[in-house]
């Protein structure tokens, strides 16, 4: 196994991330052991999960997945493992979390009562990566940087990332924390994949110049490049067919963002790409987004354990430069399919 390190920080961790998002809704507690274990065994050390998982998020469910993941960490030893978790962004944001009445901020009382409920919850004394789920456009950084500070300080976490971040954002806080002597983000998780290519815009040329990484998440673009939307109606059973079905406008609004003309049309192209190169879409778009000197760890999901064969396949290919080409010329046939 190749072990990267995360930005700046003495954090190792295996080139595969196993995200959690889907333990307590698509995965019951056995299923999300198996898949667990499956990664485990296959050499990941990597696990990511947050406050506000599983999603779709409820108030009822808000935590559940942190106790599941929990539940399997004890099977472990702790120091085996790099265990990342979120706190949840503002609720003046995109989403308004269902978690502390609805009233979240990226300040020092949500974030100390985000860190003590995830700690509890995950049976662990410290977290290794603690990251801001998405940004806070109201409170100002400084406030947001000193918060998360004495997280460190107090030995409660190890080191510091963000989620969901422009690179106006990433450089903002980074600055503020090297004029105040504070703890830094060493990573940024952003949505990342051949979908999905507006992190090359000017975000990768942060992550270089600070020497931030990047955990990509949804390299599949939620499923989209295994192939298995491009049909003749919306398949059900399946995380867009839930919400193209949801009356929910935010789902639906996601699920048309996700699954659109364009995007099926690049992914009927990437399609015969990785046919041609003989191996699946799944291994093919998870090894691109695991093929930049940026990325640290790429975050990958899965409802069974029966899926991440063809996930953890992308361990063990090196893309020739002949198919990344083809992967590219698709990209400029086809700009941003998913806006």
């Amino acid at each position: 196994m190749e072990y990267r390190y995360i930005g700046k920080s003495g954090l190792r961790v295996s080139p595969i991330c196993m995200g959690t998002m889907s333990f307590g809704t698509w995965s019951d507690k056995k299923a999300a052991f198996k898949i667990l274990d499956t990664a485990f065994d296959r050499g990941i050390n990597f696990y990511d999960t947050a406050e506000v998982y599983p999603v779709p998020p409820t108030a009822e469910l808000v935590g559940l997945t942190e106790k599941i993941f929990g539940e399997w960490i004890k099977t472990k030893k702790r120091d085996s493992l790099i265990i990342a978790t979120k706190v949840a962004g503002a609720a003046s944001g995109w989403f308004v979390p269902p978690i502390r009445a609805g009233l979240t901020a990226i300040d020092r009382h949500h974030i100390e009562a985000a860190i003590e409920g995830s700690l509890q919850r995950l049976g662990v004394d410290y977290i290794d990566l603690y990251q801001v789920h998405w940004p806070d456009m109201v409170v100002p950084i400084e406030e947001s940087m000193i918060a998360l500070d004495r997280l460190v300080e107090s030995g409660k976490v190890r080191y510091l990332g963000t989620s969901n971040e422009n690179a106006y954002g990433l450089t903002k806080a980074n600055t503020v924390a090297d004029y105040e002597g504070l703890a830094r983000f060493q990573s940024i998780q952003n949505n990342f994949s051949l979908l999905s290519r507006r992190f090359l815009d000017e975000l990768a040329n942060v992550c270089r110049k600070e020497q931030v990484s990047l955990l990509p998440y949804s390299p599949l673009a939620g499923g989209v490049l295994s192939g298995k939307y491009n049909q003749k109606e919306m398949p059900r059973n399946c995380r867009f067919g839930d919400y193209y079905y949801d009356e929910n406008p935010r789902q639906k609004a996601m699920a048309a963002r996700f699954v659109n003309e364009a995007s099926l049309a690049s992914t009927a192209r990437y399609l015969q790409i990785a046919s041609a190169a003989g191996m699946s879409p799944v291994t093919l778009a998870t090894a691109w987004s695991m093929n930049f000197d940026f990325v640290a760890s790429t975050i990958i999901g899965a409802r069974s354990a029966d899926q991440l064969t063809e996930t953890l396949a992308a361990l063990d290919v090196k893309l020739s430069d002949d198919v990344l080409r083809q992967c590219n010329e698709v990209h400029a046939d086809i700009l941003y399919p998913m806006g």
